[in-house]
């Protein structure tokens, strides 16, 4: 079971788990950083080469959470054009492709063995979706899709894995492709998600930004970066709050507390 609340308050912290985040400054060695930097799309590619398309699910909540994505159209059977900024291997396009037949989405990965995973699904057709690799802190996606022509971005536990000195490249990008008036739906880690506390020392590379043990790097958002991080590049904050989840596995009696924020921009 789980429960879930909205709003705009940080999670509280335990005791224990304050102190263990107050004793973890060392951050990772100046080289290492710059080597994780350079080696970061190898990093996500080996992470698809090991995972294939087994490590995420499906994403069937999105159109549960993103009610936009139907509150967008003007009546019922607009056709729509999405872009998915960071699509993995597909797990939240090809269910929203088999759910809205009047979809057409552009998708990208920095990851090209990602793209291939995509390409190579069952359920991936040219007329209904255009997939390229792309690094959207520099490739420009103007070279794919034309300017000011997509209704809905998605950026769904994307930002978290580039460098913060560089998220404001993505938002930059993304604004050229959308539509004004139209929207960037958000979501992803949080400030104090579990994930963020099971980081052992040694893995922290700044403030809320941590590596994994296979190279992968993530990000820990609180509300006011990411106002700042969008409102610096022109959009206007519709909503952006936190969901907090409280995950429990009764077999263990583990409770897990998971942050994300959930958020919307609108390009004015």
């Amino acid at each position: 079971g789980a429960f879930q609340k909205k709003g705009h308050s940080v999670r509280i912290l335990s005791p224990e788990e304050a102190e263990r985040l107050a004793k973890d400054q060392v951050l990772v060695s100046e080289f290492k950083q710059l080597k994780l930097e350079k080696e970061a799309q190898k990093n996500w590619d080996l992470f698809y080469k090991r995972n294939s398309t087994n490590f995420f699910k499906d994403r069937h909540w999105t159109t549960r959470e993103f009610q936009e994505l139907k509150a967008c159209r003007e009546f019922a059977d607009q056709k729509l054009t999405i872009l998915e900024a960071g699509c993995g291997v597909g797990n939240c396009l090809f269910p929203l492709l088999e759910d809205d037949l009047n979809i057409f989405a552009y998708a990208c990965d920095f990851s090209p063995r990602a793209v291939e995973y995509v390409k190579k699904n069952a359920l991936y057709s040219t007329e209904r979706c255009k997939v390229f690799q792309c690094d959207l802190t520099k490739d420009d996606l103007l070279e794919n899709i034309p300017a000011d022509s997509v209704d809905v971005v998605t950026l769904i536990f994307v930002l978290s894995a580039i460098h913060p000195d560089k998220m404001h490249l993505v938002l930059k990008n993304i604004y050229k492709v959308l539509k004004p008036g139209k929207c960037v739906l958000f979501r992803d880690y949080g400030l104090y998600d579990h994930a963020m506390l099971r980081f052992k020392s040694g893995s922290k590379l700044g403030e809320n930004f941590y590596v994994r043990q296979d190279g992968t790097r993530s990000y820990f958002f609180t509300e006011e970066f990411l106002a700042q991080l969008f409102k610096a590049e022109g959009y206007e904050q519709v909503v952006n709050e936190y969901v907090q989840r409280e995950t429990v596995n009764r077999k263990e009696d583990l409770r897990v507390p998971r942050v994300f924020l959930q958020s919307k921009f609108q390009k004015p």
